[in-house]
């Protein structure tokens, strides 16, 4: 194994006793990058804002045990070696802590010197092995799909390849052996990272790394740091040199989501690798070359951002060489059989049941929905619908829901903008909005918010709704004051 600077890897130390910490910081300090929590809820803080990849924990602690706090972390960041340090020989709850995948090892105090160093090092040659492996295994599976692809020469994870995205993958196939950047536009969930994925697999570039970065998913201050990296010292919390994503794609792909969110001072960044493929680390002066494709997608009208002033022109006419547009699921019926029916075997496999067909009443009843949430909003009415189901296969009463939701999505959209509508139909009279229904909404909307980690942006996109209805909604389920909004419009 080649020498690993092992300064370049943070250790977490977690004790609640400042001279313990101390003692542990002075100790290791010229050989280890130590950072100090005094308890678990300020591990998780460091944790969510860095990689971090060993923690050492005291277990005896005040309010979250260590024990605790490994469990925590062995779902929330489950690559980082986690360790325990215990005065207590409580053997039956640290050999079920490690037979159960929490606890890396375990040490018992008063602890030794040399054999901590021993220990961390192996721990963190361990984080590193298993980085790289994971690595690898990512190329491979890059490379087998590109083989398949080469000898195949047909788009079958494409769902729609052959009816209503035929046109999309004749443009796909011709642009994709090219170097040239390429736009994908479209309405949000369309499917333009599974277009930016097929870009990818049918290129030549397909050996490398396909690395995505969603730009309004990453805080306006960070997104520099992700995009180019940083050196040591850069900014607080810099405590070692990081490669950003563009530096992770040289020879590859990057694929920039959401690009319309990008602040003006990052796209002036950007414009210049499109134009000379070299950029500096935050707080470094070396230059790096790089060879990375750039395909960016948005669902914004990038046209009039530029003449209200928050999109650069010449960053448009870079990223626009090759632009796409992707239709929506309403241009597009004839592939929503396909499209159900694939959704239908996701979830029916994932959940047990044998549903194997969507009966033609149902079926027809999904062509006659707008979609404005598209393929993902699709997928998440299949996935619901299948939970509902008791037979072997779909029915229209499976999907009665269906029409409430769409009527309290029009609602509420015309509420939220201002607009109103003579057209908008009301619910049929059998299908009234009950409890379970507004509860089911509020669980959706928490859920959303949650897995988006409070992104509104992100939230609003994977729910198929814009913003302001988003926060109409937080608003009228009494969650608007949970994520940072004010319970008045």
């Amino acid at each position: 194994m080649k020498e690993l600077d092992y300064k370049q890897f943070p250790i977490l130390v977690v004790d609640d006793e400042a001279d313990n910490r101390e003692i542990f910081r002075l100790n290791f300090r010229r050989e280890f990058n130590i950072i100090l929590a005094s308890n678990g809820a300020e591990a998780l803080e460091i944790l969510d804002k860095q990689e971090i990849p060993v923690m050492i924990t005291d277990h005896r602690m005040p309010n979250m045990t260590g024990l605790q706090l490994l469990q925590e972390v062995m779902v929330t960041h489950p690559h980082t070696i986690r360790i325990m340090l215990t005065a207590y020989t409580e053997t039956e709850l640290l050999l079920k802590g490690i037979n159960e995948g929490q606890i890396y090892r375990y040490i018992v105090k008063p602890w030794d010197a040399g054999d901590m160093r021993v220990t961390i090092r192996r721990a963190i040659e361990r984080f590193h092995l298993e980085t790289e492996n994971r690595r690898l295994m990512e190329e491979l599976s890059q490379v087998n799909t590109y083989l398949r692809h080469e000898i195949e020469h047909d788009w079958s994870e494409v769902i729609g390849a052959e009816k209503g995205l035929a046109g999309i993958m004749a443009e796909v196939s011709k642009v994709a052996p090219t170097p040239t950047t390429v736009l994908l536009r479209g309405e949000s969930g369309t499917g333009k990272e599974l277009i930016a994925r097929a870009l990818h697999l049918a290129s030549p570039r397909a050996k490398k790394s396909l690395i995505k970065v969603n730009c309004a998913a990453i805080p306006e201050t960070l997104l520099e740091s992700e995009l180019f990296g940083h050196e040591k010292g850069a900014f607080t919390g810099a405590h070692a040199q990081r490669k950003g994503r563009f530096e992770l794609a040289d020879g590859g792909t990057i694929f920039l989501d959401e690009i319309g969110d990008m602040s003006p001072a990052t796209q002036v960044k950007l414009l210049r690798v499109l134009q000379e493929q070299s950029f500096e680390r935050l707080g470094g002066t070396k230059t790096i070359n790089i060879d990375a494709r750039v395909i960016a997608a948005t669902n914004r009208n990038l046209e009039e951002m530029m003449q209200e002033k928050s999109f650069r022109e010449d960053l448009f006419f870079r990223l626009s060489v090759f632009p796409i547009s992707l239709p929506p699921l309403r241009r597009r019926l004839e592939d929503i059989p396909n499209l159900a029916k694939f959704f239908l075997n996701r979830y029916a496999s994932a959940s047990g049941k044998a549903l194997s067909k969507i009966e033609p009443d149902a079926l027809a009843r999904l062509q006659d929905y707008p979609w404005p949430g598209n393929v993902r909003e699709l997928e998440n009415v299949i996935e619901r619908a299948t939970i509902l189901a008791s037979g072997d296969a779909l029915t229209l009463d499976d999907l009665r829901f269906l029409d409430a939701y769409a009527f309290a999505m029009r609602k509420e959209e015309s509420q939220a903008t201002g607009h109103t509508s003579a057209a908008t139909p009301a619910p049929a009279a059998d299908v009234p909005l009950p409890e379970s229904l507004k509860r089911l909404e509020k669980e959706e909307l928490i859920r959303a918010m949650e897995e988006a980690k409070g992104s509104k942006a992100k939230a609003a996109r994977e729910l198929g709704i814009n913003r302001s209805t988003l926060y109409y909604r937080l608003r009228k389920h009494g969650l608007a004051s949970r994520y940072g909004l004010s319970e008045e419009a």
